[in-house]
């Protein structure tokens, strides 16, 4: 490339004076008896030099298509002290061993290297980065870095609150919270971890510092928190945000697929419809989002389209992960190891000529969201973020009243969960505590939850010890022969072409006989693992869902409706679960509903074992079906 020796003569030059900068902005000294300037003083002047008399950028860190990549991301640990649902298992996720991670000299080397070659921007990322015992440290030291203008940070939000006095004392200039619901009970089930309040506090210190924008980063998943996009552009109007929406990404282990995706024009087209004045702003160079505003609204909404509309035509970034591989492109799964390099006593030189060569060979674009998906690349837990997004993401309903920011007020008579406002029926519900810290009160009603507020019905605890009778109604008989078996005996599924779509609706429900001690944990929901009662709910819906996979003759089931009740029977210090279904088509959705509860149940038996392994799980039983060509079928 022509201009890498123009590049380098230009660097032997500014290089080569004791008395300069490696940016080139002149060091003076103070004359005798003059007062010395302040720090602060001084490397605003040398910014504003930078600005007013920049160097060519750096041959080596631009590529083929003439992209300056003055953008860098540096993983500061693998480790996280949340275990989201869809990210990792609660146990974690094997780490890296501590040798082979960079050490804080080793970060600074490498900043100090990028930074002289044009890098002006630096965001520290994780894992999670706050809880790496020396970030106000490292945060101190590249504030020292001349030519560099921004240091950032994404971060889960947990220890934001406590930190960041320090690290805005220290340089930290900008901040992304990344935050994918507003529903307490919600953030609990996903994290497994209690915290939302600490994230929410986080923020409100941020705005309280000066920081404007805070960044607030909410990927969007199907089924999972499409259903809030209203109510975190709510927070918009009264609050210096910037909510930025993230198409969902295929990385590594995340059983990414295209119907999870919610794309950015549809999620547009939703706030259109609320807010038609929505305005596009202005895009900056190298930005990632597409920005939006609503006229008098404090803050601004942004989309980053990685998988619709791809922006990597003016990408700028360049990632180095907690173990020191440098990543020219988010997507790609090829890496070089720098630290490997440094630690074999590379040269600056040769160091260089190693980042130079990888961002050559950086690709004009990603592959594209379909191939990506098929690509072998790390997962985000080990490249930068807290967010990995493994596993399917599960369909919940919004759980939650709780009004975090006053945004009922914000959404001029949107609620932030309308379908929900008798979550908890017959309970009574403080305002401040989170909902794992929510307890009855002595002799108060019984415990327990709904996944439906608006329903019909109002079933009353099943009793354990009943044996109900069952009914039938209808023209036909039960089959005195097994469908699922063919005329030799062996499995078939059933063919129901033929029949015809009708709607189909199953209740079944089941018993979970859990004891003295694990009953008064359930109740008064002072369990380690957080709302046993939220959370076998909320695995009883994705059990429904998920029939088809676990049980395998049963048939794909649309489901247009699941709903899972839970009640504490205080005689006999049992849960008693109901799961009921509905679909639309030419088969049944039993075994949908019985899938539901006895995954509630085993879920009940997880949260609970620890305390008891005395628990009993039974009654699991069909309560009734309708809709089916056999007739309906109640228990009574």
């Amino acid at each position: 490339m022509a201009a890498q020796p123009v590049s380098r003569m230009l660097r032997r030059l500014l290089r080569s004076s004791a008395r300069s900068c490696s940016s080139g902005a002149p060091v003076t000294q103070p004359r005798p008896g003059e007062p010395s300037q302040s720090a602060a003083e001084e490397l605003s002047r040398r910014r504003q030099f930078l600005r007013e008399f920049a160097a060519p950028f750096s041959a080596f860190l631009t590529d083929s298509f003439g992209r300056h990549h003055s953008y860098l991301r540096i993983s500061l640990t693998e480790k996280c002290n949340l275990r989201c649902q869809y990210c990792m298992p609660e146990e974690g996720v094997p780490l890296t061993p501590k040798a082979d991670l960079l050490t804080t000299e080793e970060i600074l080397t490498l900043a100090r290297l990028f930074v002289k070659e044009g890098v002006d921007k630096i965001r520290l990322t994780g894992g999670e980065p706050l809880i790496r015992p020396d970030v106000v440290d490292i945060v101190a030291q590249l504030h020292q870095l001349e030519g560099l203008r921004t240091i950032g940070v994404t971060t889960n939000g947990i220890n934001l609150a406590r930190l960041l006095p320090q690290l805005q004392k220290a340089g930290l200039s900008a901040i992304n919270i990344s935050l994918d619901t507003l529903v307490p009970a919600k953030f609990e089930f996903i994290v497994r971890r209690k915290g939302f309040h600490k994230v929410m506090e986080g923020i409100h210190k941020a705005i309280e510092l000066g920081y404007s924008p805070v960044k607030v980063n909410c990927v969007v998943m199907r089924g999972l928190n499409e259903d809030e996009l209203l109510d975190f552009v709510a927070l918009t109007e009264g609050l210096p945000l910037d909510v930025r929406f993230i198409e969902y990404m295929p990385f590594d282990g995340n059983k990414w697929n295209f119907k999870k995706m919610v794309s950015y024009k549809e999620m547009l087209d939703t706030l259109q419809q609320q807010w038609p004045e929505l305005e596009k702003l202005p895009e900056e160079e190298s930005s990632t989002a597409k920005a939006f505003k609503i006229p008098g609204f404090r803050g601004q909404v942004s989309f980053i389209t990685s998988m619709s509309e791809h922006f990597c035509g003016t990408c700028n970034r360049l990632r180095i992960t907690a173990d020191g591989n440098l990543k020219v492109c988010l997507f790609g799964n090829s890496e070089v190891s720098l630290r490997d390099h440094l630690r074999a006593g590379a040269s600056e030189e040769e160091l260089l000529r190693i980042i130079g060569a990888a961002v050559g060979r950086k690709k004009r674009q990603h592959a594209g969201m379909f191939s990506i998906s098929q690509m072998k690349n790390r997962p985000m837990i080990l490249i930068e973020l807290f967010l990995m997004l493994q596993d399917s993401p599960p369909a919940l309903p919004n759980t939650s009243s709780w009004d975090p920011f006053g945004i009922q007020g914000l959404r001029h008579g949107l609620s932030v969960s309308n379908q929900v406002s008798t979550l908890w029926k017959r309970c009574p519900i403080p305002q401040t505590p989170s909902l794992a810290q929510r307890q009855l009160a002595p002799g108060s009603p019984q415990r327990h939850y709904s996944s439906h507020a608006d329903s019909d019905t109002n079933p009353k605890c099943l009793s354990p010890m009943s044996r109900a009778s069952a009914s039938h109604s209808g023209t036909l008989p039960t089959s005195n022969q097994l469908t699922h078996v063919d005329t030799e005996g062996r499995a078939a599924m059933v063919d129901v072409g033929s029949k015809p779509d009708t709607e189909r609706v199953a209740v079944a429900s089941a018993m979970v006989l859990l004891g003295p001690v694990a009953f008064k944990l359930v109740q008064e929901n002072q369990l380690k693992k957080g709302d046993a009662l939220v959370v076998a709910q909320l695995a009883g819906i994705q059990a429904a869902k998920l029939t088809s996979q676990l049980i395998p003759l049963c048939h794909h089931v649309a489901l247009s409706h699941v709903q899972v009740r839970l009640e504490l029977d205080n005689t006999c210090h049992a849960v008693m679960i109901q799961a009921s279904c509905r679909a639309q088509g030419p088969t049944g959705v039993e075994m949908e509903a019985l899938t539901s509860a006895a995954v509630a149940a085993l879920t009940l038996y997880d949260m609970c074992k620890a305390v008891s392994r005395d628990i009993v799980l039974g009654e699991i039983k069909l309560i009734s079906k309708t809709g089916g060509q056999r007739g309906d079928y109640h228990r009574t």
